[in-house]
């Protein structure tokens, strides 16, 4: 995708690093959109207190119609949707055979059309020996006999994401809908608003016709909304503890590792890929490594990439997932650690000369339980 025309507002600031060695870890992913606009711990600071908007005009966008929408998405995503009910959301993922994540998605459904948005070239793994597809191609592949229309809306629609406590009044000033709950979902002035529970203490996604983006951002920010780039919306993301596919996750991830059981994948339905996997660690199982956020050291001048190793001792542990700079904690990262490791473990993340101290926080460790008693985590930010 090219870049978004937002990039062209006065104030917004290109990234202009890449993935191994952007502060926030998302230079590859979030270059076609607005790092920051000048002061990103101030846009930060404005999310958690009033509210800010996000251009994640990068993200594709896929409308899913037809009269099996719903028994076909229930089929095929990893979530129960056959009693979604219209004006409600999700999230959902693809999952390989093994039951490995291959792409998470957000799900709003209003109007009659189920709205997916994901990351921008999300793909799944294909049959055995014929390596990977798009996600959207999958899911056409997938559609045989279903009465389903699946259509690729990127070029239609982009996604505005509002953050902070005063994002339903911003919506209502602007004369957008103002869901109520959590992936609620409604349809106004051509816009689908969705709210959403991260980051921050409240959150809405705008899908908007794209042809109106620079519009609606002045409209927004008219209205009172600070713009913030990426940089402040990872740093949230990373706070609220929130994974994100490609960066917090590789190719052994399980939905159980991440906190995606249950908000993304339900354990008791089955006919879905990788189910079997789902429903057997979650019964009888431990996954073999838990998400957590860690704090870093921020005296070194470069922090750990997305990727490096994570070392208790000379042995590793686990692997760097997003890494941001937060206009309160400092700097952190979320990480993918060995189940075994002790909460307060003295890790350090990085490779060669470039390792950092790194702590877990410990409110972000969940109970080594088992079965469908699972308890929740304790304190998730957000």
């Amino acid at each position: 995708m090219t870049g978004s025309p937002i990039l062209g507002l006065s104030g917004a600031i290109a990234d202009q690093t890449d993935q191994t060695d952007g502060p926030d870890g998302t230079g590859s992913l979030d270059a076609a959109v607005p790092w920051h606009f000048g002061d990103p711990f101030a846009e930060q600071r404005a999310a958690a207190r009033t509210v800010a908007v996000v251009d994640r005009s990068h993200r594709e966008v896929i409308a899913v119609t037809g009269k099996d929408r719903l028994s076909w998405l229930h089929l095929v995503l990893s979530q129960h949707l056959t009693e979604l009910p219209e004006g409600g959301g999700t999230e959902a993922l693809v999952l390989d055979s093994q039951g490995r994540v291959d792409a998470h998605l957000v799900l709003g459904y209003a109007d009659g059309a189920v709205w997916l948005d994901t990351e921008a070239g999300a793909s799944t793994a294909a049959a055995i020996g014929k390596g990977r597809q798009s996600l959207l191609d999958y899911l056409v592949a997938m559609r045989f006999w279903s009465e389903v229309d699946i259509t690729d809306a990127t070029a239609d629609r982009a996604v505005l994401t509002l953050v902070g406590p005063r994002t339903a009044e911003l919506l209502a000033s602007v004369g957008l809908p103002v869901p109520d709950g959590a992936y609620a979902t409604a349809v106004a002035d051509g816009v689908v608003v969705r709210r959403m529970p991260w980051p921050g203490k409240d959150s809405a996604d705008l899908l908007v016709p794209r042809t109106a983006l620079v519009d609606w951002w002045r409209r927004l920010t008219g209205a009172g909304a600070r713009p913030m780039g990426s940089w402040g919306f990872e740093a949230m993301r990373v706070e609220s503890v929130r994974p994100r596919a490609g960066l917090d996750t590789d190719d052994r991830t399980i939905p159980h590792e991440v906190n995606w059981v249950p908000s993304a994948a339900h354990v008791a339905k089955g006919c879905y890929r990788g189910q079997e996997t789902v429903s057997k660690v979650h019964n009888i199982g431990r996954p073999p490594r838990r998400l957590v956020l860690l704090h870093l050291d921020g005296s070194p001048e470069v922090l750990p990439a997305t990727g490096d190793p994570i070392r208790d001792g000379e042995r590793v542990v686990g692997r760097v997932g997003t890494v941001a700079r937060h206009h309160e904690l400092g700097p952190i990262a979320l990480a993918l650690v060995k189940r075994s490791v002790p909460a307060d473990a003295e890790l350090v993340a990085g490779d060669g000369d470039e390792r950092v101290q790194a702590a877990i926080d410990e409110d972000t460790v969940l109970p080594d339980t088992v079965g469908p008693g699972r308890a929740a985590a304790r304190g998730l930010r957000g």
